[in-house]
């Protein structure tokens, strides 16, 4: 049986494009010899559609778009992804996440999903209610039972257990030949090797082939990798789809060629292409063309600016380098260097007269009083406000260039260098950032390695470097991984080995910064736990863990 894989790109709520993306799609792997040709969760929607559903005509427009798009299905069936109401008259959640068989110009079934996570990033359970049984499907003498994304996600691979209920072996008890999963499940570090190994267990389990679909793409602060899947009944890769990409496959399940050799990339390409790709649909699915950062001469604005590059295009992104009075002039002749390698626009603002305007401004109010973090505030504040006129001006993504260790502990200037519509690296740990900016000169110089080797500094006050205030990145990076991605308390974080008088600085500093973190461009999200929709901690709290 070949099975046609359709791992698209589809943007939440757009019913008539992602009609057309399917339709598309469809076509490619029919042409291919499909049987049968599987999509991703929610694939006529987009995942996560969230709030829209309550909007009175989001549910009906989406069934409309179903309508026609069966309408499009001869007799190779189409399974995609959708919302549908749940039944009026019976209590519940108003809707359900559903998958519809498309054959022969109607829907022929409809499967409800069964799981509904609710933890982390997702909120199912505020939507949706969960399908009460989990039946198999016949067609072309074979028995198929359908799951969708969660369906399939066991105790061991769960942080811990929350149902009761174990979709695959109630279809496994019925009787089944085939799996086959439609899935929307989001990228983080790691989560594309999870995934393998839980279905090849799920396939060894069965006793049967497991086809998992998943989405690609970029929804806010959510990227989706692919890597879509099909495994042998004896739990052994039969292909691994690339990821970050659009792609239509054909696949028969039931062959026994194996390829086992579907090995992980290296963590800093993994982040780099999830990023480009989360960038680049952020920017497009929200109608921008163009991008402008700060460059700084420093390794954040470097990565940012690659990325950028990358994901919209060289010519498409503007740069400004703005030396203040404590600014080297080093930094600005890497920012230059990073621009030329790039092919970008990078021009220069000096910002000195604005600061010293500001200051003689203030001064009256300011008198007596030594300068401090203020007058620092200030500089960061004066090259918001110049970036936010260029984004004005020319309809450009203004791109914030802030790191997770900096924007864990507040290392950051609120309206100043935290302005931006996107903060394309929040999640990614300063360790990780030179990890993934040393990986990108591994065969010529992207990067400026002075760049890359000369010591971080805010360049706000004279002589400034990072580690003046902050512990070695490598420490905070490890106890900021513990305490944020981790959860653990900080006694528990001391007892692994830790600096006291460090460890509970770095608490305080990140609890004490979470009203910043509100006000911060949303993210995207590439670890276990991001700053923004996977974590929700109150801003005014007097807990001391």
């Amino acid at each position: 049986m070949k099975i046609g894989i359709a791992q698209i790109n589809s943007v939440v709520g757009d019913f008539p494009g992602n009609a057309k993306r399917l339709i598309a799609a469809y076509r490619e792997c029919v042409d291919q010899g499909a049987e049968l040709v599987i999509t991703p969760e929610l694939s006529l929607v987009g995942y996560p559609p969230r709030d829209l559903v309550f909007k009175s005509n989001f549910v009906p427009k989406c069934l409309q778009a179903l309508d026609y798009l069966a309408g499009e299905i001869r007799e190779i069936p189409l399974l995609v992804g959708y919302v549908d109401h749940h039944h009026p008259r019976q209590p519940g959640k108003p809707f359900r996440n559903a998958a519809a068989w498309l054959e022969n110009g109607a829907i022929r079934h409809r499967v409800w999903k069964t799981l509904l996570p609710t933890y982390d990033v997702f909120d199912e359970r505020r939507y949706f209610e969960p399908a009460e049984s989990s039946e198999p499907i016949e067609w072309n003498g074979k028995r198929i039972g359908i799951t969708i994304c969660e369906d399939i996600w066991t105790e061991d691979y769960l942080e811990i257990p929350f149902y009761d209920r174990n979709p695959v072996d109630e279809l496994a008890g019925k009787g089944i030949d085939l799996i086959l999963n439609l899935s929307a499940s989001p990228y983080h570090l790691g989560k594309p090797a999870q995934r393998r190994s839980m279905i090849g267990a799920i396939a060894r389990s069965t006793k049967v082939p497991v086809v998992y679909c998943n989405a690609i793409g970029g929804h806010d602060q959510l990227v989706f990798d692919g890597h879509s899947l099909v495994i042998g009944s004896n739990g052994r890769t039969i292909t691994q789809f690339a990821g970050f990409e659009e792609s239509c496959r054909t696949i028969d399940p039931f062959l026994t060629t194996e390829n086992d050799d579907a090995a992980e990339e290296a963590d800093a390409s993994q982040l780099y292409r999830a990023l480009v790709l989360g960038l680049r649909d952020y920017a497009q699915k929200s109608g921008f063309t163009s991008a402008c950062l700060g460059l700084s001469g420093g390794i954040d604005s470097a990565l940012t600016a690659v990325i950028a590059a990358d994901a919209l295009g060289r010519e498409n992104i503007h740069g400004l380098t703005m030396p203040s009075p404590y600014s080297s002039r080093g930094s600005v002749e890497d920012s230059f260097a990073l621009a030329k390698n790039l092919g970008i626009r990078c021009d220069e603002i000096s910002i000195r007269a604005p600061f010293e305007s500001i200051k003689a401004t203030m001064h009256f109010l300011f008198e007596g009083k030594p300068e401090d973090v203020t007058e620092e505030n200030m500089q960061a504040r004066i090259r918001g406000l110049l970036l936010m006129a260029l984004s004005n001006k020319d309809n450009h993504l203004l791109l914030s260039t802030g790191n997770k260790s900096e924007l864990s502990v507040g290392y950051c200037t609120i309206y100043g260098d935290m302005c931006g519509g996107l903060a394309v690296i929040s999640d990614l740990p300063k360790t990780r950032v030179y990890e993934i900016s040393r990986w990108l000169n591994r065969e010529r110089e992207i990067i400026p390695w002075n760049t890359i080797e000369k010591a971080p500094s805010a360049e706000l006050r004279l002589n400034q470097k990072d580690q003046d205030t902050l512990p070695p990145y490598d420490t905070l990076d490890a106890i900021l991984e513990l305490y944020v991605e981790h959860h653990l308390s900080t006694d528990d974080i001391i007892s692994r080995g830790f600096d006291e008088p460090t460890v509970r600085w770095i608490q305080r500093r990140v609890d004490l910064n979470e009203w910043k973190r509100h006000q911060a461009a949303p993210g995207l999200r590439v670890t276990t736990k991001a700053f923004g929709i996977g974590r929700r901690m109150p801003i005014v709290q007097h807990f001391s863990s």
